[in-house]
């Protein structure tokens, strides 16, 4: 897959710091891509997205985005972003604020008059047009500043934290418009500590821990797979528990089992000892770490 994004031992370092916020990162996201930037607070996330926009200088290495070294003011314009600590002229309407940022962008009256509504309808504001920022509370400002970040149809849309300040109904609304840029298209590049919506939603993720990226891969080969098993069957009246027992530890209910095995070849073993005492199996499901497990294992690693 073409990258849209490759960085070369991208590294920073400010003045009197004890280490390097960024310590040579070499990136790569693929045209097309959900890519997922995770790490703990402090590993350099912010640092990197300011150096792949030009608002912060690298002290080495460096790096393309969309065929341009970084910074390029021409590459810029073909990218939407939206950062995590976002401050909007609360006197604006949403339809004024997203029309001071057409006209940033270069987009004519024409061009944002067709935009504006289509993107206010996106984000779940189409109602709202007509109200200041200031009456928005922080999540409605929040899909105003995801508004403006594809407002003029960037190839690569930067999102830092877009769902941190959304209820459940607003982080499903945030998957669904990813979804619908990729389906563009469009590349997405998510920075966000909501694991479990990085999980249903990235291609591919990269995690960075002290300023280098040390996991990149998709879900599946980040997050390891685990020898126990979920078992569901019609009931898990005697003897059945014992049988389970047999195999390794056990937590179950009335239907359903989950059992570590010593091994994971040892499935269809257990499912003819259940058969063979009566049992009547209805699912046999692998178990698999979350990514959120997998980010705890990688940060715990020396």
């Amino acid at each position: 897959m073409e990258p849209i994004i490759q960085t070369q031992a991208l590294r920073k370092i400010y003045p009197r710091a004890a280490a390097p916020a960024v310590d040579s990162l070499d990136l790569a996201v693929g045209r097309g891509q959900v890519f997922g930037f995770l790490g703990p607070n402090g590993a350099g996330k912010t640092t990197t997205i300011g150096m792949l926009l030009g608002n912060v200088f690298p002290t080495s290495g460096g790096g393309v985005m969309l065929g341009k070294p970084l910074g390029d003011r021409q590459a810029r314009r073909r990218v939407g972003y939206l950062p995590e600590k976002f401050q909007f002229h609360e006197f604006l309407t949403a339809t004024e604020f997203l029309h001071v940022h057409g006209h940033l962008y270069g987009m004519d009256r024409a061009a944002r008059e067709r935009r504006i509504p289509e993107v206010l309808e996106l984000v779940g504001l189409a109602k709202r047009a007509k109200n200041r920022l200031r009456e928005f509370s922080k999540g409605m400002q929040q899909r105003a500043g995801l508004a403006q970040a594809i407002l003029h149809e960037p190839e690569l849309v930067i999102l830092d934290e877009p769902t941190s300040a959304l209820d459940p109904l607003g982080r499903r609304a945030v998957r669904d418009l990813i979804v619908h840029l990729k389906e563009r298209g469009t590349t997405v590049v998510l920075n966000s500590h909501l694991l479990s919506e990085v999980e249903r939603t990235c291609d591919e993720v990269a995690i960075i821990k002290a300023g280098r990226v040390v996991r990149q891969g998709t879900v599946e080969e980040i997050t390891a797979p685990s020898s126990s098993v979920i078992v569901e069957m019609e009931t898990l009246s005697p003897p059945l528990p014992d049988v389970l027992a047999r195999f390794g530890s056990v937590a179950a209910d009335t239907t359903r089992a989950t059992v570590a095995l010593s091994d994971e070849s040892r499935v269809p073993e257990l499912v003819s000892a259940l058969v063979a005492a009566g049992g009547r199996v209805q699912a046999v499901i692998p178990m698999r770490e979350t990514l959120e497990d997998a980010f705890v294992r990688v940060m715990e690693e020396d």
